[in-house]
């Protein structure tokens, strides 16, 4: 099922009326194994994921999220063919030449977070590019991790503390949050993974300590409505108490 088909004004989701989550964070996985059950090389499901992509970041304004971060290129991910980084890093560039303009028309403001001194000049610009452009947008604000990792975040985090002056005592959870790569945004209330697996992969370690998670066998080419359906249905069956026990007369935790 593909977003939005047979119809030019999509349906209103099945959870439609539910609690909604600010931030929605995603690892796309599963983009090789689509390719391979068709034959063809991964890159070509990488293709096919971008196309996802754009789905999903239009579903998401359409639902009222406004915060959409997705796992793009891990820092591990270095260690997979050669070939297939390099088509990775190319799909960046016909990424932000091929959507940027429509991104920005839709009021998306894009910020890219990871490590940028190992990708090539190209690639940083292209970054530097699609962050200039939508700057001043007020719409959902897409985050791609590209070369990212949890624990890279932390220590980088810890880094800037320090050489911003930063003692032990005055090292709160705050100032360190303040110095995370998604300072930006505000901690990630739903947490999906795509592909079958089961695991964070060092995503976002920091940020999801109270997230919502969600799994499905879904490879991220077939990531459809159908399937935000049922990822926001889940997260809205949730009782969502960040450390507390709520009363029996519905009041504040205690």
């Amino acid at each position: 099922m593909s977003f939005f088909s047979g119809s030019s004004t999509p349906a209103a989701p099945a959870s439609a009326g539910a609690e909604v989550p600010r931030h929605v964070a995603i690892v796309m996985d599963g983009n090789g194994r689509w390719a391979r059950k068709r034959f063809m090389p991964r890159v070509f499901g990488h293709k096919a994921g971008m196309e996802t992509v754009m789905n999903v970041i239009a579903d998401c304004q359409r639902r009222g999220i406004s915060f959409l971060t997705l796992y793009a290129f891990s820092s591990e991910n270095w260690k997979r063919p050669e070939e297939e980084v390099s088509g990775l890093m190319n799909l960046v560039l016909v990424g932000v030449s091929k959507y940027l303009m429509r991104l920005a028309e839709q009021g998306v403001r894009i910020k890219v977070m990871g490590e940028r001194s190992a990708v090539s000049p190209k690639v940083r610009e292209a970054w530097n590019e699609a962050e200039r452009v939508t700057a001043n947008n007020t719409g959902l604000t897409l985050t791609v991790a590209f070369n990212y990792g949890g624990r890279w975040d932390v220590v980088q985090a810890c880094r800037q503390a320090m050489a911003d002056g930063l003692t032990a005592d005055q090292l709160t959870e705050e100032a360190l949050s303040a110095r995370m790569a998604l300072s930006h945004a505000p901690d990630p209330d739903l947490f999906i993974r795509t592909g079958g697996e089961i695991r964070i992969s060092n995503f976002l370690l920091w940020q999801i300590a109270y997230a919502e998670f969600h799994f499905t066998d879904c490879l991220w080419p077939d990531f459809d409505v159908a399937e935000m359906d049922k990822a926001l249905a889940a997260f809205a069956r949730r009782d969502r108490r960040f450390g507390g026990v709520k009363t029996e007369a519905s009041g504040p935790a205690v």
